[in-house]
């Protein structure tokens, strides 16, 4: 598995996969040919049918600025993969002076058409959540301690920038009100959850600051804000609104926190290595519900879980999200991803508490539910996998046909 560096990035929302990662890929093109005169840019399948929605084309001409370029849309499939890109640098005189060609994989990482592994090397000889386990039973540590051990105590550094990042986009989306841009029309809820919950009883209050904070940071990345990933900027306001909440529920000092995050980071970084953490290949599940898992285990481990409760914690949160689809009304990640970052945050914690019920033994491994999760992805027809052609996208779009005819 690679480091937990590249599961945590922080850049511009609202995709991951469709915005940070064209826009790195971007940046290392103008770079390498910064004597273009200008810049032909192909987005194929996934990036093209919902890269407007997702500012694809926006964070391409950003990463590329000062050099022109020209966006071309096609939604033919590069190589069987359903991001794909292609940048050529052209002289004045229009003769190509190079080429790249790639793909966006998910959580803003790149990988290079023709390239044999990952973008950056592995850091984890383990590689599944058994072999995790393993390590922290044989060695009587907690799961966290394996990301120190691998990554060095410098990791610690990276994580608190992450936390405070998380924080302040928690802090931004809280201070927002109005509509977010895209043409739904989509009216921010999140500062008016935190005013009502804070007037409710407990048990209720606890739904409306877990939905608070989850919203604030998931409309500020459907507005392009810039946040972490985790796993992806679609299901990025997950992990913090649950580590929010505890923290002032439970008055927990920063250091608890980032040990929370480590062993969420493993939990994802599983996925990411066995399966897939991208809407466009597996569908929401792999950004959903492997976010609903990294909070579960880091929920699980800050009210004081086992390793093998925490593993348990992580596979209720991943087992019950399996299936979801990937269907962004007009592309947008807006609908229905905001509202299910709020209802993951709640599903999280609940199966932390679930788990601490119980001895941690039960009869489906975490690995297998991951296993299951990719079979699912791949049967999923395309439609479901952030085409905005099926589903939501599909019935919201027929629905202003009718409306529009029963007008005229």
């Amino acid at each position: 598995m690679q480091s937990l560096r590249e599961l945590y990035r922080y850049g511009m929302g609202p995709s991951s996969s469709h915005t940070m990662g064209p826009r790195r890929a971007a940046e290392a093109f103008r770079k390498k040919h910064s004597q273009a005169a200008k810049v032909l840019v192909t987005l194929y399948g996934s990036l093209s049918l919902t890269g407007r929605g997702h500012l694809t084309d926006q964070a391409v001409t950003q990463g590329l600025f000062p050099l022109p370029c020209e966006v071309i849309w096609s939604t033919e499939t590069l190589c069987d993969h359903p991001n794909g890109m292609r940048f050529e640098a052209r002289s004045l005189d229009g003769d190509c002076m190079g080429v790249w060609i790639g793909f966006s994989v998910g959580g803003g990482e790149l990988l290079e058409m023709g390239a044999s592994g990952r973008e950056t090397p592995r850091r984890y000889p383990q590689t599944t959540m058994e072999e995790i386990l393993h390590w922290a039973t044989t060695r009587g540590n907690p799961i966290w301690a394996l990301a120190e051990a691998q990554e060095g105590s410098d990791l610690w550094d990276h994580l608190g920038f992450v936390w405070i990042k998380m924080q302040e986009a928690v802090a931004a989306g809280l201070d927002e009100e109005g509509s977010l841009p895209g043409g739904l029309n989509l009216q921010r809820k999140a500062r008016g959850f935190l005013t009502r919950a804070r007037q409710l009883r407990r048990s209720a209050g606890r739904t409306g600051l877990l939905s608070a904070y989850a919203l604030a940071v998931s409309e500020h990345n459907a507005a392009g804000g810039h946040v972490v990933t985790a796993p992806t900027c679609g299901s990025c306001g997950v992990l913090p609104s649950v580590l929010m909440y505890l923290r002032r529920e439970l008055n927990l000092e920063e250091d608890y926190i980032l040990r929370a995050l480590a062993t969420a980071g493993l939990v994802g970084n599983v996925v990411k290595h066995n399966a897939s953490i991208s809407g466009a290949e597996v569908g929401c599940q792999g950004e959903v519900g492997v976010a609903c898992a990294m909070a579960a285990a880091g929920a699980a481990q800050l009210l004081g879980g086992s390793p093998h409760q925490i593993e348990y914690a992580a596979e209720i949160g991943l087992e019950h999200h399996l299936g979801l689809t990937c269907d962004p009304i007009l592309g947008l990640v807006q609908v229905p991803c905001i509202e299910r970052n709020a209802f993951a945050a709640i599903r999280g914690l609940a199966a932390a508490e679930f788990a601490l019920l119980s001895d941690g033994r039960h009869l489906i491994s975490f690995d297998q539910v991951v296993e299951a999760m990719q079979l699912t992805g791949h049967d999923l027809p395309s439609l479901y996998r952030e085409t905005a052609q099926g589903g939501l996208a599909k019935v919201y779009i027929g629905s202003g046909m009718r409306q529009q005819r029963h007008s005229s």
